[in-house]
């Protein structure tokens, strides 16, 4: 008897066994989910004195390491490899932007480039939302300068500002140039769309008299002064922020190219105005940054852009920003 009873409870729990094994899902032989295809929403965030700074990501556009120029062609693709540049396609060149909450205002330097250069650009009204924020509350625009990767934003698909808010400041010098009908005329044919870009970017802005223009050095708000940077255009001007004993200097287009310019700041890009007065800013920028150990965030530097620039016994080096929690966060 003993020995039917184990048989019967052997059958038993073998039977409960298999039932068991029925009713778990058969993974191993599943399909695996489908690859993910967007990125995270492009925006960071990082907290200056009182200032909070949102570094916005508007896209990439591709560079021909050719544009470079000042150095020979093997020196400038041995930097480019020394910092792992994939240059087969061309050089991947982020184009940033940065909102700056004051406490007293919503301040946007420079506006990305909508889809006046393709469908690579043209996300920061996404990415600001992303943020947090929308773009009716920016009431203020500092543009670095008017080439259309930082301008064009300006303007909503349906010709009225994307920022209907906001008051929009250019530099005297800037303005001189771009939005001069005789000068635009008497442009190259291949030069006159960025003047087209420039003025087109503007035009409601100045319609509406909420287009403003200031000198060299001056002070825009308060803690916020106007940086002098001329080169790259004529009237190229960086923002120098200050809260609470802390600074963070928005540069524009300093650099292009992180892997080559800060090593050798004497190489410039076909894209600059006076490339001799482009390097000279540049210098004296680097200079300035390092030694005052200032913040600072570049348009086309991998994003966020923000970070500090180190001197080396010959040239400099990007230190780029640590992620971390805003303070007070887990």
């Amino acid at each position: 008897m003993k020995n039917i009873s184990r048989k019967i409870l052997l059958a038993t729990l073998i039977a409960g066994s298999t039932a068991m094994t029925a009713l778990i899902p058969a993974t191993a032989s599943a399909a695996p989910p489908a690859k993910q295809a967007t990125q995270v929403p492009g925006f960071y965030r990082m907290v200056l004195g009182e200032l909070e700074v949102s570094a916005l990501y508007d896209g990439l556009v591709v560079l021909d390491q050719k544009l470079l120029k000042g150095a020979s062609a093997t020196d400038i693709q041995s930097l480019l490899a020394r910092m792992f540049v994939e240059t087969t396609k061309g050089m991947q060149t982020a184009v940033n932007a940065y909102l700056i909450n004051t406490g007293g205002n919503l301040i946007l330097i420079d506006t990305g480039a909508a889809k006046c250069f393709g469908p690579t650009l043209g996300v920061i009204g996404g990415n600001i939302r992303a943020a947090g924020y929308d773009m009716a509350q920016v009431d203020t625009v500092l543009l670095t300068h008017l080439h259309g990767d930082h301008a064009c934003g300006l303007v909503a698909a349906d010709g009225k500002p994307a920022f209907p808010n906001a008051t929009v400041y250019v530099a005297k010098e800037e303005a001189a140039f771009w939005l001069n009908k005789d000068i635009a005329a008497k442009a190259p044919q291949d030069a006159q769309p960025y003047f087209k870009m420039a003025q087109d970017s503007v035009a409601p802005y100045l319609a509406a008299g909420k287009l403003k223009e200031f000198d060299a050095g001056a002070t825009i708000l308060p803690g916020v002064v106007s940086v002098s940077t001329p080169g790259h255009t004529p009237g190229h001007a960086g923002y120098l922020f200050s809260s609470a004993q802390q600074q963070l200097l928005v540069w524009g287009d300093i650099v292009h190219s992180h892997s080559v310019q800060f090593a050798r700041p004497e190489v410039a890009i076909d894209f600059d105005f006076n490339s001799k007065q482009a390097i000279a800013s540049r210098k004296k920028v680097f200079a300035d940054a390092a030694k005052k150990k200032l913040w600072v965030a570049g348009a086309h530097i991998p994003f966020p852009g923000i970070g500090h620039v180190r001197a080396e016994r010959k040239g400099y080096a990007w230190v780029p920003v640590e992620f971390s929690p805003l303070p007070g966060k887990p």
